[in-house]
């Protein structure tokens, strides 16, 4: 594994400690590891902000870690559909400068998300990766904007649950547990045949 490789894994693994301590301490965002082996993979729900015509909706994003994380941005893209000038319906990329060319390493995956809430009630019709957006946007055309935005999200964004607080946490605060208790021990969690039977 290279340097890089593991100084990702320490800041992932730090920003996951933060989350499994807190872990509705944002309401709008729920961030965690996509599968138990890696870091590098996440799924965050993100609630619809209640100032803007995706309210009331959950969606979901796939976010992608680079093994030189945090110099390089994750790569963030919706999975739920979502009708907005800087979201490309069919892939869900995202165009939005701090996942580009304006991150920075102080930046995390949980203010990541924040930024990406903060585009959906303040599009950039600048760089609209969604054409048909962009140019109710830019037309100040809000009405028909955010009346296809509201359609998508009644279609789509209303099928996911929003978890209750604590909900499904159980297991994650459990391995994390278990491995505190393997460092503590001081072993890598090798287990100790029994003692014979006499």
């Amino acid at each position: 594994m290279s340097t890089r490789s593991v100084s990702s894994q320490k800041r992932l693994q730090k920003e996951l400690l933060v989350l499994l301590k807190t872990p509705f301490v944002d309401p709008d965002i729920l961030l965690r590891p996509s599968v138990a082996t890696s870091l590098l993979s996440w799924t965050a729900l993100l609630k619809g902000p209640c100032d803007s015509p995706y309210k009331g909706g959950v969606y979901q994003l796939d976010i992608t870690c680079p093994s030189d994380y945090p110099l390089s941005p994750p790569s963030m893209k919706f999975v739920t559909k979502i009708f907005h000038p800087n979201v490309a319906f069919l892939t869900g990329e995202i165009c939005l400068d701090i996942l580009k060319n304006q991150w920075s390493p102080a930046w995390s995956l949980t203010s990541s998300c924040r930024a990406v809430l903060s585009l959906l009630t303040d599009p950039n019709d600048d760089s609209p990766l969604n054409c048909d957006a962009g140019n109710m946007v830019r037309a100040k055309d809000w009405e028909a904007h955010d009346s296809v935005a509201r359609m998508y999200v009644v279609e789509n964004a209303m099928v996911l649950r929003w978890p209750e607080e604590g909900e499904g946490m159980e297991k994650e605060k459990e391995k994390e547990k278990e491995k505190e208790e393997k460092q503590s021990k001081g072993g890598k969690g090798r287990k100790v045949a029994p003692a014979p039977a006499a």
